[in-house]
């Protein structure tokens, strides 16, 4: 596997919406994640480049974009990291989405802290459960 240190925020933030966009469709085009991500073909045609460069995404001028096996595993790694943070701020702040703050912080959280995460979600929903039995 990529050392994850090699990867930018900005590469993360990529490989995790073109595997994001991949959840309803086989491939998916610069159009597309210029559009999700709010930046110019231009600009995600160079960043999907550099993921290439590195083996996580398969991609021609002009073509689809499809993560590579690699790019897959890390991809789904960091959508999961970005649920779970997600989830653990709305239990945390009593609300619907925190996406905003989970943007702003999921690149500097470790594995470990997103284990633990998941892992009071778990005990709060076993409660949550509990109080309304």
């Amino acid at each position: 596997m990529i050392d994850k240190a090699k990867l930018t925020s900005s590469m993360e933030d990529y490989l995790e919406m073109i595997c994001r966009l991949r959840v309803t469709k086989e491939y998916v085009r610069i159009s597309e994640l210029a559009a999700n991500l709010h930046v110019k073909p231009s600009s995600a045609s160079k960043m999907v480049n550099n993921l290439k460069t590195l083996g996580l995404v398969k991609f021609e001028k002009y073509g689809y974009i499809v993560p590579t096996e690699k790019g897959q595993k890390i991809g789904d790694y960091l959508l999961y990291r970005h649920d779970v943070i997600n989830e653990f701020l709305c239990i945390l702040n009593n609300s619907e989405s925190e996406l905003e703050q989970v943007e702003k912080i999921e690149h500097f959280i470790n594995k470990k802290t997103v284990d633990n995460m998941k892992k009071f979600i778990i005990k709060h929903k076993g409660k949550q459960n509990q109080i309304n039995s």
